[in-house]
């Protein structure tokens, strides 16, 4: 039998203080109320449209031409209906925030989320083109790369990719919450921190990947590169809450390459088409396009070690 250490609180003392904290500061919790999208069911979701996108490689089954059919359908239907679900409960959440009663008494939340569903899954064979796309400018971009099908399964750059073009639908379509938790599991899988609202063109390729950050109101053409460790931030954000709706992060055109280490702030910055962004530079004014931006190298130093110089060793 374990025995409790004498200096530690009874439950009962945790409980009362843990309750009374829950009053003092009720925006951290979540009472008194059942409507809040679930995280894991939402994962759920992700990793199905995963499948959809990508089929044969993460599924538990032999695909092929002959069974492709109807795996798919009930794919599709499985995941369409776990989507309506988690629509729902963000649009019954969102009534609730804005305080416009109770999201039990919303009579059209669930005819709305059956919409938003339905036109997001009619926008899955398009999202599919434009991961093609995507993954063929990784591949074409990394000399390391020895196929498509590494590309697909060990890139993080393509997780982040393929988990934005998804989140992004939901966000054009307005469904709150969701697509940020689709977001932050991407980030969390990979290091790379793009924003739901970040709209990215065709053939985007990302590099490396870890430690990416691109911004809600960030705009990027189409066959941009960015590698390891690029910020595509606001300026400024002392504003807090009065920035919301407004732009603050950077245009990147199109074909333009950014290396490592790069910081490109503002929502009037705009990187022109063909440009090239040096690593480790800070950007807060527009490039035009076709030019190259780099930073002066330090002067470097190199000596022997100590015991060396006293041997007199070159």
């Amino acid at each position: 039998m374990t025995v409790p250490h004498p200096e530690f609180p009874t439950v009962d003392a945790v409980v009362e203080g843990l309750i009374a904290d829950y009053r003092a500061e009720p925006r951290t919790s979540h009472l008194d109320s059942p409507f809040l999208p679930n995280r894991d069911r939402t994962i759920e979701i992700v990793e199905g449209l995963r499948r959809v996108m990508f089929p044969g490689f993460f599924d538990e089954i032999r695909l092929t031409r002959e069974n492709i059919n109807s795996h798919l359908r009930k794919l599709l239907v499985d995941t369409h209906q776990k989507l309506y679900l988690q629509v729902r409960e963000s649009i019954r959440y969102q009534r609730n925030v804005m305080q416009e009663g109770s999201g039990s008494e919303c009579a059209d939340c669930d005819q709305k989320a059956a919409q938003i569903a339905s036109a997001f899954m009619g926008r899955l064979p398009n999202v599919r083109r434009m991961l093609n796309l995507d993954v063929e400018a990784v591949f074409e971009g990394d000399p390391a790369a020895t196929g498509l099908d590494e590309a697909i399964f060990c890139y993080p750059g393509i997780d982040a990719i393929f988990i934005h073009r998804i989140a992004h639908e939901l966000h054009v379509l307005e469904v709150p919450l969701l697509p940020r938790i689709m977001s932050e599991y991407a980030h969390n899988e990979t290091g790379i921190d793009i924003h739901p609202g970040a709209v990215i063109g065709r053939s985007f390729c990302i590099d490396h990947g870890t430690g990416v950050v691109v911004g809600e109101t960030t705009r990027i053409g189409s066959r941009v590169k960015i590698y390891q460790g690029v910020t595509l931030g606001a300026l400024s954000t002392k504003g807090g809450q009065a920035w919301r709706g407004r732009r603050r992060h950077p245009t990147i055109e199109d074909d333009v390459t950014i290396y490592g280490g790069a910081i490109i702030l503002g929502g009037e910055t705009v990187i022109g088409k063909g440009a090239t962004i040096g690593g480790s530079v800070f950007i807060t004014s527009s490039v035009p396009a076709g030019h190259t931006v780099t930073m002066n190298l330090p002067d470097l130093t190199s000596r022997p070690p100590k015991d060396s110089r006293r041997a007199g060793k070159p």
